[in-house]
């Protein structure tokens, strides 16, 4: 009679549809979207590390695993896995060139990023590791599905309007998704393109902020390269030739101005490094960056110190 149960088990068991060893995600970015657009639901995209990512384990860990999330979740969301493991002998060869392949289209710059999608693959929303567990990031979930309606609502109204005032009112909407730069220039270039013909003298300096985020990416590209292969010189010349540039001005040039004394306090070089922020905090006291550059500042000289990096939290009895 035992065996017989377990016979019946184990054909009950194989008349079951297939699930992943992680519950309702799917890894198959093709299926989700049809589904995506079958069910009316949104699609929710984790990139992940699982096999050296710590934030990625906990995320997993303390929301993705648990019941309310598994209950509440597949409700509104297509759930789909991005494995990006050390291990990649894991994966079937096929999920590994597709993922790979995704990286393009979702460029994402840390992990974990989970995406909010709608069922086209179109980015609404970003996040990723928040602490609260499930409790907490279920309604912040909510909160960033509902950026989607205030997008397609703010493009509508948009189409109404004209010239300078249209060019601002797209503005607003790409700025409402808080997505990064290289994700907007791919997902987002039609209204991209009808700001720039909205406003072609670039009244709002959206374009120039547009080209200073690309050759942002450029130069950190660059600057990666030397990085990892420790030529500290090599990152410093770079870097000189970036600022000797008259085009390098703004924001961007703060930015580059924060790396080159990032690079100097790798080096144990602080004073150096004081020096360089002292000189940008100078060269632009009311800069989109500065504060930026004037907390690392405060850094550097409390390495200097030998005191905690980080201020310690003040108490109410202070």
């Amino acid at each position: 009679m035992h065996a017989i149960l377990l016979s019946a088990a184990v054909l009950l068991l194989s008349m079951l549809p297939a699930r992943s060893a992680t519950g309702p995600w799917l890894t198959d970015f093709s299926r989700a979207r049809l589904l995506a657009k079958e069910e009316g639901k949104v699609l929710l995209l984790d990139f992940t590390g699982s096999d050296w990512c710590a934030w990625c384990i906990r995320l997993r860990k303390e929301v993705f695993d648990q019941p309310a999330f598994e209950k509440d979740a597949p409700g509104k969301f297509v759930l789909v896995e991005l494995d990006y493991p050390k291990d990649t002998a894991k994966l079937p060869e096929a999920t590994v060139t597709q993922n790979k392949e995704l990286l393009e289209r979702y460029p994402v710059t840390g992990y974990p990023t989970v995406l909010l999608c709608d069922p086209e693959g179109c980015p609404f929303a970003a996040t990723g590791y928040r602490e609260g567990g499930a409790a907490a990031y279920l309604p912040h979930l909510d909160a960033l599905i509902a950026r989607r309606k205030h997008r397609d609502d703010g493009l509508a109204e948009a189409a109404g309007l004209d010239g300078v005032a249209k060019a601002r009112a797209l503005i607003a909407v790409l700025d409402g998704l808080e997505l990064p730069g290289a994700m907007v220039r791919i997902h987002y270039r039609e209204v991209l393109a009808q700001i720039q013909a909205a406003d072609p003298s670039d009244e709002t300096g959206f374009a120039r902020k547009q080209a200073d985020e690309v050759r942002l990416a450029r130069f950190l590209e660059q600057l990666g390269r030397f990085r990892s292969e420790g030529d500290l010189d090599g990152a410093l010349e770079m870097i000189e030739r970036t600022l000797a540039d008259p085009e390098v001005t703004g924001g961007f040039r703060q930015q580059v101005q924060g790396h080159r004394a990032g690079s100097l306090a790798y080096a144990d070089r602080d004073d150096e490094a004081i020096a360089v922020l002292q000189a940008a905090v100078a060269e632009a006291p009311d800069g989109e960056h500065t504060k930026e550059l004037a907390d690392f500042i405060k850094v550097l000289e409390r390495k200097k110190a030998g005191l905690p990096l980080k201020e310690p939290a003040k108490t109410g009895a202070e």
